[in-house]
């Protein structure tokens, strides 16, 4: 795992979106039913140039699109996350690269590994700098 993205975990209901564009090993990704894969929010911060102590500022959350990659480095499609930040996808266990797209020149988001085991939705937090400082 790299950067600022930490795995996260996340009790609520994911109601993500999930917009796969398969490439080289579509085998590896499965529709959002399947039994396994990753689901998470994304979120993008900070919004204000000096946070108040009261945290009236929160992160927000970012339908940004997220490019899914085997341990190869090969992409296997395309992910985007709703208007409230959370996305889902269905894959077969194994480790995958999540790689959010940037901006120009923001925000940005570091990669993330992530492991996918039969039977479970690995959740994930994945935080976009907006550069506000």
């Amino acid at each position: 795992m790299t950067g600022k993205i930490r795995i996260a975990i996340m009790a609520a209901a994911w109601t993500g979106l999930l917009m796969a564009l398969p490439s080289c090993d579509g085998d590896q990704l499965l529709g959002p039913d399947a039994p396994q894969g990753v689901e998470g929010l994304v979120l993008s911060g900070p919004q204000c140039p000096v946070p108040p102590a009261d945290g009236s500022c929160p992160d927000l959350p970012f339908p940004a699109w997220i490019t899914i990659r085997d341990a190869g480095g090969s992409e296997l499609g395309r992910v985007r996350a709703g208007e409230d930040g959370r996305f889902r996808v269905g894959l077969e266990p194994g480790l995958f690269v999540l790689d959010p797209d940037p901006g120009d020149p923001f925000p940005t988001a570091q990669d993330q590994e992530v492991e996918v085991v039969p039977g479970v939705y690995t959740e994930v937090l994945v935080l976009y700098d907006t550069g506000i400082r």
